[in-house]
């Protein structure tokens, strides 16, 4: 049976506070859980049913951390998932440490992003087009958040976070790399001739990017309209444009 202890340390990290004052977080579903063990973070327990363990026993004996069976109603109760018929973790937070471009690299800034869905989902199309980096506003919201890390279907382990001041950073590496803002109105992203190295900077899912931005953003880019859709999901508009980076990179 499940100690109070850790009964109280899981339903606690649900809430921002105290995922930074335990620097730990909960992912939740078997494929992130088993995502999460076989990557470099640190896990400290794991929640699964005995059909789970039974499935995954290899992986789950190979690894140095607390494993407990419990039923599915009790990984619903702990969690955020309505439902859940497989495994829950903990793990420890990594610190934010500074991305720096590189060579031949993509980053993507984000600006204000609040919907944890859409910072999951982000973060799940930059894995799918092998960007490694992103570099988050501090009014983004919170990486750890359960339903970022369940939006990132497992991608979450194979990215990096860095929140910091976006101005500066762009500032900071402006010499460096080129950066490509998403606006309303700019160059048609069909048209731009994207460089191998560069930032791709994304808005705030109902201003955009924030007009203090615009001068450290080399290039304004924009998705064109051809219906009568007022905007864009920013997860969506960030997919696309990625897509083009990667295609004017094959074509040229």
């Amino acid at each position: 049976m499940l100690s109070q202890k850790w009964t109280k340390l899981i339903k606690s990290l649900q809430v921002k506070k105290y995922r930074k004052l335990e620097q730990s977080f909960v992912t939740e579903g078997g494929k992130s859980v088993l995502e999460l063990i076989q990557s470099d973070y640190k896990v400290t327990i794991v929640l699964v049913t005995a059909r789970f363990k039974d499935e995954n026993s290899e992986i789950l004996r190979s690894k140095n951390f607390a494993v407990e069976i419990v039923s599915e109603e009790d990984l619903e109760k702990l969690g955020s998932f309505q439902s859940n018929n497989a495994a829950l973790a903990v793990a420890e937070m990594k610190s934010n440490h500074i991305l720096i471009p590189q060579s031949n690299e993509i980053l993507l800034a984000l600006d204000g992003i609040q919907d944890p869905g859409n910072l999951g989902t982000i973060i799940r199309i930059a894995d799918w087009y092998g960007i490694k980096k992103l570099i988050c506003s501090e009014d983004t919201v919170d990486f750890y958040n359960p339903k970022t890390i369940s939006a990132t279907m497992g991608s979450f382990t194979r990215t990096q976070l860095y929140y910091c001041n976006l101005i500066d950073y762009l500032e900071k590496y402006k010499a460096d790399v080129v950066s490509y803002g998403a606006f309303l109105e700019g160059e048609s992203v069909y048209q731009t001739h994207f460089t191998s190295s560069g930032i791709i900077v994304m808005g705030n899912e109902a201003h955009g990017i924030r007009p203090e931005l615009e001068s450290v953003i080399e290039k304004q880019i924009s998705i064109p309209r051809f219906g009568s859709a007022e905007s864009l999901n920013v997860a969506i508009a960030t997919a696309i444009i990625c897509d083009n980076w990667r295609r004017s990179l094959h074509r040229t």
